[in-house]
């Protein structure tokens, strides 16, 4: 079985709720809706992304023999008969991918049978959350490094194999320029950056000769890591080189910095290469970084060029998880309301309309009903899937990059910068406001039966 294909990458209790919805012929239609409750520390908006690795495990969801015959000690035959002959039957509306967004927005909505649209909770909130978790990180540098090279180096410590080749993915939707990952460029089409190692340098004799070699067998993409040992002695030995090199039509691309002050290494190498005619040269800088170091360097006029961001960006470091949940707004026809303390949803199938300012850029957003409650502005969720198929092809990977970078531009000033901005404005219409106080009234008699419960818990406590 392929593990991450596979329909037993959920929750155990995914299993047991549809053993119970058939054995009760619980089998209406059932609506869910995929939110974040709440932004992390030091966020301003999220970015939706994951929408096609969603649609691809919908549309090829099937149980294997070998699935069936594992779930066989564990359930009985007539589960073991439905699952034999399942496969996605629902529709999907949700926003496009690159979509900025805020908490209680619906990003993705799942209209199927309800053993269907439950069976197949926890992958989408896996895919959607991960996705969406790291292209929210990404997009903090891209807003503060807008013009430069931003390769994703995460995947050695990503928190396994999918989670690096699904961050290298969300990167560049995100705005990155590409990733170090091979894999993910064979996948995604995504541009592979990369130089060397310091272990190639320790590997020969002499620093220069490492240089040369990589030099001559890449001769036009050579950027040369100078900081294994002396940095601004290394500098001097590319230039020294660059001469060489001449002879042969090899230009040396750059330098990579990885460790030490780098704002001061940067400066330093900079007038090296100027003096030695390296005027075009760039310098990359790797090690340890994330938006807050770009922001201090970039705003000091560090002359880098590129930016390698690895660790803080895959596993996004300050705020490694979202409040993210999928919650039944709809069951058979009728309205559902979870009513937990703090956890309170807002009932029903639902559509975002956002409005923009006379300057273009983003002033409100209205959550609303899907049907009988128009508001103004765009709506933001769409249909994508109808009966377990998709409607169109997907965008490619670099036309939804695009339209990601384009949505930045709607950003209000105050949104883009790192630190925490005023709260974006979103309402809930009135309409909703009025069916949710509709479902609270009409579970005054469950209300009762919790007093009383409540009472006997005291009885007994007492």
């Amino acid at each position: 079985m392929n593990p991450l294909s596979s329909p037993l990458l959920a929750d155990f209790y995914q299993f047991t709720m549809l053993q119970t919805y058939l054995e009760q012929e619980m089998q209406q239609i059932a609506v869910f809706e995929l939110f974040v409750r709440k932004l992390p520390p030091g966020r301003n908006f999220l970015v939706a992304v994951g929408l096609e690795q969603v649609l691809e495990f919908l549309e090829n969801l099937k149980f294997s023999d070998e699935e069936l015959d594992w779930l066989a000690t564990r359930f009985p035959p007539h589960v073991i008969n439905y699952l034999e002959h399942f496969h996605f039957e629902g529709d999907v509306h949700a926003m496009p991918e690159g979509t900025i967004f805020f908490p209680n927005e619906p990003i993705l909505r799942i209209t199927a049978p309800l053993p269907q649209a439950q069976l197949v909770e926890s992958r989408i909130i896996n895919l959607m959350h991960f996705e969406t978790l790291i292209a929210s990180k990404a997009t903090r540098s891209v807003l503060v490094a807008p013009d430069k090279l931003l390769v994703d180096f995460g995947m050695r410590r990503a928190h396994g194999a999918e989670a690096g080749l699904l961050a290298s993915r969300a990167s560049y939707l995100a705005g990155f320029s590409g990733t170090a990952t091979v894999l993910a460029g064979a996948l995604y089409d995504i541009p592979v950056y990369g130089t060397m190692a310091h272990s190639f340098i320790q590997a020969h004799s002499y620093e220069s000769t490492a240089f040369e070699h990589f030099a001559r067998s890449h001769p036009d993409n050579t950027i040369l890591l100078i900081d294994t040992y002396d940095t601004e002695a290394a500098a001097v030995k590319v230039v020294i080189l660059a001469d060489k090199l001449k002879a042969d039509k090899i230009r040396i691309k750059g330098v990579r910095l990885d460790s030490g002050d780098l704002a001061e290494f940067a400066i330093n190498v900079r007038q090296i290469l100027n003096k030695g005619g390296l005027e075009k040269a760039i310098i990359f800088a790797s090690g340890n970084l994330d938006e807050y170091r770009l922001h201090d360097l970039l705003s000091s006029n560090v002359p880098i060029d590129g930016f390698g961001i690895g660790t803080a960006l895959d596993i996004s470091s300050d705020a490694p998880s979202l409040d993210c949940v999928y919650k039944l707004q709809e069951y058979a026809g009728k309205p559902r309301r979870k009513r937990s303390e703090g956890k309170a949803t807002w009932p029903g199938r639902k559509q975002i309309y956002r409005s923009y300012g006379d300057d273009g850029c983003m002033a409100g957003d209205i959550v609303a009903l899907e049907e009988n409650d128009p508001q103004e502005g765009e709506r933001l969720i769409q249909l994508v899937m109808r009966a377990g198929r998709r409607l169109r092809p997907n965008q490619s990977l670099h036309e939804m990059r695009h339209l990601t970078i384009a949505n930045y531009r709607r950003l209000p000033v105050s949104m883009a910068a790192l630190e925490p901005a005023p709260m974006y404005r979103v309402s809930i219409s009135v309409a909703l406001q009025a069916l949710a106080n509709q479902l609270d009234m009409e579970q005054v008699s469950l209300d009762q039966e919790i007093s009383q419960t409540r009472q006997h818990i005291k009885q007994y406590v007492e």
